[in-house]
Parts: structure tokens; sequence; C-alpha cells
């Protein structure tokens, strides 16, 4: 089983929502003896958890880069008009 967190610094959000949606289709077979099913839903929460971090950090820049823009664009008064 591929590990996304092999390299420091360098996640594939992509990639591992891929291996998510395959984790989670092998454990709907049911196919799995306990070990291996254990094994692939502690690895499908660690991808979950990733995932998750990496669309906060997402959401977190794209909410500063629309306040910034707002802050471009809106008129203040000069400190002399005041």
């Amino acid at each position: 089983m591929k590990k996304q967190d092999e390299k420091p610094g360098r996640f594939d959000f992509e990639a591992a929502m891929k291996e998510l949606e395959t984790i989670v289709k092998q454990l709907e077979t049911g196919n799995q003896n306990l070990d291996d099913s254990l094994k692939l839903f502690e690895r499908g929460v660690e991808l979950a958890r990733q995932c998750k971090l990496r669309l906060d950090e997402a959401e977190l820049k794209v909410s500063k880069l629309v306040k910034d823009k707002e802050g471009l664009f809106r008129q203040e008064p000069l400190a002399e008009d005041e």
C-alpha cells in the first residue's frame, strides 16, 4: 500500500483522495480479514486527517487572498479628511 506521508512536505491531495476511495471500496467488499481491514481503516483515517488539514490550509489561504483583495479595492478616507 502506497503511503502519502513518506516524503515530508510533499502531499498530493488528489492522489490521497484516490487512495482513500480505493480503501473505502476495499472495505465495502468485506473480503479482507480483520487485521487487514483494521490496517486499511487506520490508513484511511490518516489520509482523511491529512486531506482535512490540507483543505483547512487552502481555505485559510483563500480567505486571506479575498481579504487582501477587498482591502485593495476598499476606499478608506484619508487621514486629512477626518
